[in-house]
């Protein structure tokens, strides 16, 4: 078994979901108006502490990482779903270095934590 103790990923959050353009029509009323739904939002990207793992063996074959897109919006003011999450799940200790000028962070066995898709490595 490989033992792997550094990685590079690129993490990027969902995109939001198009919004619908839409007018509402009906026989006997005269103006309508607008009825078009909103996109749903994109999903989160998370990194989750596991006890269980000791290598980041697990990112050497696959390292780009993006969550769902939102759905699409819809008439009659049906809003589009939220998109999945993407779930990064590493070794209990890992410390989180980003490429642009931030602080490094450790991580600890906790419940997931949210990553800001603006840092693209870690």
């Amino acid at each position: 078994m490989k033992f792997l103790d550094q990685a590079k990923v690129y993490i990027k959050s969902g995109d939001g979901g198009a919004g619908s353009v839409s007018f509402r029509r009906e026989k006997f009323i005269e103006f309508g108006g607008p009825d078009g739904g909103d996109g749903g939002r994109g999903g989160d990207v998370w990194v989750e502490a596991v006890d269980g793992l000791n290598t980041l063996i697990d990112y050497r074959y696959r390292q780009h990482f993006k969550a769902k897109t939102g759905g699409h919006g819809m008439g009659k003011n049906r809003h589009g779903a939220k998109g999945s999450d993407a779930v990064l799940k590493v070794p209990a200790g890992t410390f989180k270095v980003t490429l642009l000028p931030l602080a490094p962070w450790r991580l600890r066995p906790m419940p997931c934590m949210p990553v800001s898709a603006l840092k693209c490595c870690w």
